[in-house]
């Protein structure tokens, strides 16, 4: 999980991405009228179990979609899922890569659910040149397409370069995207020349600050924070979504949260 300064495609072909490793065990209890879900995540070497808690209050700028939001799945669906998220930040890339195939098929595809992916771009500027390409996408109605294509080339680039700002979220790289997706280039290009979003994407990342967001990619289920505690209940600072070997703690959270908003627990 990547952490904002102090001062403020596809899983492989190897990895089934819709099995979850079968040594973690799930559980669910109601301690203080938060919803706590306990992950065994050990291995099988005694390591501590890790939790996963959807923290009451509700925040309500994440309990409802907004104007600037760009909806997957079905707009009535019942359970909201949030993610803040960086177009740098690699473990926001292996929750695109592990996570978010699950969520897919087992809850928007199937109408239980939607997802919307806010900004916060706070890891350097082709964040945020990046995060104001997506609206330009969004513009034309492809953020989607736009979103899934800026994430399948970090992750590859990561995995090769593994260094932020290292020049491959360009202008090049942009237009490249707009035009395998059949986006009016013209139009695209001068929203990507003129900016046109920036203000946007800096309103974006003074939300997420206003609600307390620091790190990505942090997710809310119907307005409610996942946060995954140690064995002794205390928060885990960087709960990595995990490697394309398994979901990890922070991606396990996510799914038992949103099963327990699906089934009303």
């Amino acid at each position: 999980m990547e952490n904002m300064p102090s001062e403020e495609n596809r899983p492989t072909a190897s990895v089934n991405p819709y099995i979850l490793p079968g040594s973690i065990l799930l559980a669910a209890l109601i301690v203080g009228g938060s919803l706590i879900y306990m992950v065994n995540s050990s291995d099988g070497n005694g390591g501590a179990p890790k939790t996963a808690k959807l923290e009451n209050p509700v925040v309500p700028q994440t309990a409802t979609t907004l104007p600037t939001d760009a909806v997957r799945g079905n707009p009535d669906a019942p359970v909201l899922i949030v993610e803040y998220g960086d177009y740098q930040c690699p473990f926001c890339g292996s929750y695109f890569n592990e996570v978010e195939p699950v969520l897919m098929q087992e809850y928007v595809q199937t109408g239980k659910a939607k997802m919307v992916f806010r900004n916060l771009a706070f890891l350097g500027p082709e964040s945020v040149a990046a995060a104001e390409a997506a609206y330009c996408g969004q513009e034309q109605g492809k953020f989607w397409e736009y979103h899934d294509a800026l994430y399948a080339v970090e992750i590859a680039d990561f995995a090769a370069v593994r260094q932020e700002n290292n020049g491959n979220l360009n202008r090049d790289l942009f237009l490249k995207i707009a035009r395998d997706n059949a986006l009016d280039i013209a139009n695209f290009t001068q929203c990507v020349d003129d900016r046109k979003y920036a203000d946007q994407v800096q309103q974006d990342n003074n939300a997420a600050a206003a609600i307390g967001v620091q790190s990505t990619p942090t997710t809310f289920v119907n307005g409610v924070k996942v946060v995954v505690l140690d064995a002794n209940g205390d928060p885990v600072p960087n709960p990595q979504t995990g490697t394309t070997q398994s979901v990890g703690a922070n991606g396990q959270a996510i799914l038992n949260a949103v099963e327990a908003a699906v089934s009303g627990r």
